[in-house]
């Protein structure tokens, strides 16, 4: 058996790895697929990559490109999800912020330097014409210390997936205020370079085999009352969700990568732009 780490998001985009793994897919071909679920996302999982901690990282693109033109490393092997991410724009419950507009010039919290929250939050501000350059941040780690941060004012919004963060809505502790997609593909599949110099038929072979589940992942009788009951949602929320969501097969084009350099460029996230050779690998 050849044992590979996988990190990702305890969310329901990765249910489809949880699949394949409890079904023995990986296992029959001779992969022990070890999976972490990393609750503050993607900005830790770069680091986890650099570290040897995780060999494969389902993760956020903005994030794992901003790493990689930054020494991270890894390379992009395939787009994972190709639809974009929908990030709700989140307030306490009680809070004085009713709009959007009101928001300019207060504190974000995010998860982590480097992570989703923390690159959208940019992205935000640019579409609203804000200044992206004085945006404060309070770092909180995960959900719960959003929820903590937004109730005793440390925090005035939180960016996170939207779906996911519904339930705390609908309980009463957030209110969400706007959404923002990403402007690309939200999750890739990226691979440490040591691992895939090493093994390249067998990441070759985990990313056939969680192709396969993705591509009819839809098509899983009682699909949607799995993924409510798992993932704590309503099966109305869950069902837009799925007509939403794509999941994808294919590698990163350059285009897109392009499209997501010059952006996190324009704002000043990273100060040059790797090669698309230095960024993806095709396996």
């Amino acid at each position: 058996m050849k044992t590979i780490k996988i990190a990702g998001v305890p969310e329901h985009f990765n249910l489809p790895w949880q699949l394949c793994i409890e079904n023995g897919e990986f296992e029959s071909e001779g992969i022990d697929l070890q999976w972490t679920d990393i609750p503050e996302g993607t900005g830790k999982m770069c680091q986890m990559l650099r570290d040897g901690e995780t060999d494969i990282a389902v993760i956020l693109s903005e994030g794992i490109v901003k790493d990689i033109v930054g020494g991270n490393p890894s390379s992009i092997v395939q787009v994972y999800v190709e639809s974009p991410l929908i990030w709700g724009i989140h307030v306490a419950a009680n809070s004085k912020f009713k709009t959007l507009p009101d928001l300019e010039n207060t504190k974000a919290a995010i998860s982590r330097l480097g992570s989703g929250s923390h690159l959208m939050a940019f992205v935000n501000a640019q579409n609203n014409n804000w200044n992206t350059e004085t945006i404060p941040f309070e770092i909180v780690n995960t959900i719960d210390g959003a929820v903590e941060a937004l109730t005793s004012g440390k925090a005035d919004y939180f960016m996170w997936e939207r779906f996911m963060t519904k339930p705390l809505v609908d309980k009463g502790v957030f209110r969400r205020i706007a959404d923002c997609p990403t402007p690309w593909p939200c999750f890739v599949i990226a691979v440490t370079n040591e691992v895939l110099e090493k093994h390249p038929q067998t990441i070759s072979r985990i990313l056939e085999i969680i192709n396969a589940t993705t591509s009819e992942f839809k098509e899983i009788p009682s699909i949607d009352r799995t993924l409510a009951s798992k993932f704590d949602q309503k099966i109305e929320d869950i069902n837009e969700w799925l007509s939403l969501t794509k999941w994808s097969q294919k590698p990163l084009q350059e285009k897109v990568l392009n499209k997501i350099q010059n952006q996190l460029f324009d704002l000043k996230i990273i100060d040059k732009k790797g090669t698309f050779a230095e960024i993806v690998k095709v396996v």
